[in-house]
């Protein structure tokens, strides 16, 4: 796991889970511990349920079918995925499934790279801009659920190439105000911010960082030309 997924994964529970959220359900999607798990960030005193399409450490309970899980409507408090959905060919069933299982304020917590090599495992299908949360919060609603995206942003880099885009969605907006807290209130290294309730983005930017980067090389390149 990347430096920033597991520092955006710490501030998503810092925020909106404080010292009373205890003895909730919380689930994890692609669970697997490859070079470290946002488990081990997670708040004690809960009980922490990994799901993964494949045995492995950090497994507690193997998919049969990518897109149906295993569990009853309304059974679960969180949510939390983490460089899983670029690899969900059809991510929209998988997403409408989470939003089945959540208890009516229950939240899931999203991080998808927004750039970044390809990497299959086994495929690699996508990748998330700053609109992508908004859509899935459209999506659940024409299923006939009330969710909204609470917040969503994409994250600068810091040691590695990946800028991951984080959402947050509740199940049913009619329990908004049990979370008045957002990381993007504390979290200053982000771009393309967006907040329920607040019609613009927060720190705007057109470009990603290593479309900057190669904008600079470009320019570095075309004055070495024209000076001969």
């Amino acid at each position: 796991m990347h430096t920033t997924a597991m520092k955006n994964a710490d501030m998503f529970f810092k925020t909106y889970m404080g010292p009373d959220y205890q003895g909730k359900v919380i689930v994890e999607i692609g669970s697997q511990d490859v070079n470290g798990s946002i488990r081990s960030v997670a708040p004690a005193g809960n009980d922490y349920i990994g799901i993964d399409f494949v045995e492995g450490p950090g497994v507690d309970l193997v998919l049969k079918n990518p897109y149906k899980l295993p569990l009853e409507d309304n059974s679960v408090d969180c949510f939390v995925s983490s460089s899983v959905f670029e690899h969900s060919e059809m991510f929209w069933l998988l997403f409408i499934e989470i939003i089945r299982v959540l208890k009516p304020n229950g939240l899931f917590y999203m991080n998808v790279p927004s750039n970044g090599p390809f990497h299959r495992y086994p495929v690699d299908c996508w990748r998330f801009y700053p609109d992508s949360g908004a859509a899935l919060a459209k999506w659940a609603r024409m299923c006939e659920y009330n969710t909204v995206l609470l917040e969503s942003y994409v994250s600068y880099q810091e040691v590695d190439a990946w800028n991951d885009f984080v959402g947050v969605f509740i199940k049913d907006e009619a329990f908004v105000s049990q979370f008045p807290k957002r990381i993007v209130h504390t979290h200053g290294h982000f771009y393309n911010g967006m907040e329920h309730g607040v019609n613009s983005f927060i720190n705007p930017k057109e470009s990603t960082e290593d479309q900057q980067r190669l904008h600079a090389i470009h320019a570095i390149v075309n004055r070495q030309v024209a000076m001969g």
